[in-house]
């Protein structure tokens, strides 16, 4: 989510990564294509701002490309955690870019590194040890889904025993990471930033939409809702780039709707 200012964002990171290019884009958001992951930056004003509960891990056999994305991510950024070696990995950073994007570069061998670009979800405050539950409702909900790896933290590390540490799982044959932290808890997950499930029919729209709020979800407005931990996502159709180019009557209907309805959208457009 940015602050009307999706444009400026974008060439920005045209600055920073080498393998980028913008695949689409209109008035209303401008998504790149980041070493052929899609993130979207939505102009959505003052209405909220992304944050370290979702951040993007980006996976790289290089330490060199690390460095060189460090000390172009910290300009006008900030440090969440030092760029240094750790047990972990040989180089590693987590930084909150200078729109407050929060970017996790590390280094790992070839045959780890399964998606480039992970969005990393960290369950802090109330939500602190509903990681393990996490993992188990979304891969138990939707298909091409599986537990690919869980570390639990020990209690040495200051943290609860038994809760996560790191764990990696697939939702839709799409890789996730997923952690729980004592720290920042003066922050939650919010509309800042989002998943978004895009669907090719109505009834996947339906599907995915029934899975959430029937399950201790919260409707939102224009295809958005908060899943029963407070992540955001977008249930929308993949049509929909394509009927908003044609006509601006199709933002006008959408912000009349909760669940988005093809039909209804595909109408507005005559």
């Amino acid at each position: 989510m940015c602050k009307n200012n999706a444009k400026e964002m974008a060439e920005y990171y045209l600055s920073v990564f080498t393998d980028i290019e913008i695949a689409d884009e209109n008035n209303w958001a401008v998504v790149l294509n980041i070493v052929g992951q899609r993130v979207m930056l939505l102009n959505g004003g003052e209405m909220a701002h992304p944050n370290p509960t979702i951040s993007l891990m980006y996976l790289t056999t290089s330490a060199f490309e690390v460095q060189d994305l460090y000390n172009k991510l910290i300009k006008g950024g900030k440090d969440l955690m030092p760029l240094d070696s750790y047990p972990f990995s040989e180089k590693y950073a987590w930084v909150e870019d200078r729109y407050n994007v929060s970017w996790q570069i590390i280094t790992a061998n070839e045959k780890d590194i399964i998606q480039k670009i992970v969005p990393t979800l960290m369950f802090v405050g109330e939500n602190n040890g509903k990681a393990a539950e996490a993992i188990d409702f979304y891969t138990s909900k939707f298909p091409n889904s599986e537990k690919l790896g869980v570390l639990k933290y020990t209690g040495d590390e200051g943290e609860i025993p038994g809760n996560i540490q790191h764990a990696e799982f697939k939702m839709l044959d799409y890789l996730l990471m997923i952690m729980d932290s004592s720290n920042l808890n003066s922050i939650n997950f919010s509309e800042g930033v989002s998943l978004v499930v895009e669907c090719k029919t109505q009834e996947e729209i339906d599907k995915y939409w029934d899975i959430f709020i029937s399950n201790g979800g919260e409707e939102g407005m224009c295809g958005w809702l908060k899943d029963k931990f407070g992540v955001c996502w977008q249930i929308a159709p993949s049509v929909l780039k394509e009927l908003l180019k044609k006509s601006p009557e199709v933002m006008k209907e959408m912000i009349n709707m909760k669940k988005l309805d093809i039909r209804r959208l595909s109408d507005s457009v005559m």
